[in-house]
């Protein structure tokens, strides 16, 4: 049987008014904000449980531009079933944009039939707060796949839940990703 998903993860969206947006979902939806930076922050309502529900990403040139959504997120319940994703969306001949670690999860980042942006990620076990984001070879062997997402943590792990990452951890975080880039 082919993977499948196990429910919604967060949806993303673009935002015109960062501040006023994080205001709005910290405030008055009374969400928590857990990770931040430059362009975008990420909320949710239950932090122990799922680290983001609402990712709001910066780019929306207007009030009036209709492609708001950023993304929608599915979870998968293994690393295995990541795998069986990327090879159907290649079988299928959908657009494989990109994946990546996020410390605290793999994300495969696609195009559904009419173009949606869609992303199906598996939690690693970490907890992250730093918005990170580093290409990774998920077709390697379990150990490699893991090696690469722990020194993603290593990098990431001193990140403070709702803050942005310091000026030396978001410079390492560019090195690793840098250096993902060069590898692949």
């Amino acid at each position: 049987m082919s993977a499948k998903v196990l429910g919604l993860g967060h949806i993303g969206f673009y935002v015109q008014d960062l501040d006023l947006m994080k205001d709005f979902y910290a405030n008055f939806m009374g969400m928590t904000l857990t990770k931040a930076g430059p362009l975008g922050a990420f909320f949710s309502a239950d932090p122990e449980g799922v680290d983001h529900e609402i990712a709001l990403i910066t780019g929306r040139a207007s009030l009036d531009d209709p492609h708001w959504i950023q993304q929608i997120s599915m979870r998968v319940d293994s690393l295995d079933d990541l795998r069986d994703f990327k090879r159907r969306i290649h079988a299928h001949g959908y657009t494989l944009d990109r994946i990546v670690t996020h410390a605290s999860a793999i994300g495969c980042y696609f195009r559904d039939p009419e173009n949606n942006p869609t992303e199906v990620f598996w939690l690693t076990g970490h907890t992250s707060w730093a918005q990170i984001a580093i290409p990774i070879d998920i077709d390697q062997s379990d150990d490699e796949v893991m090696a690469e997402v722990n020194r993603s943590f290593e990098v990431a792990q001193n990140v403070e839940m709702g803050k942005a990452p310091s000026p030396e951890t978001r410079d390492a975080i560019r090195e690793l990703n840098t250096a993902a880039v060069a590898s692949r």
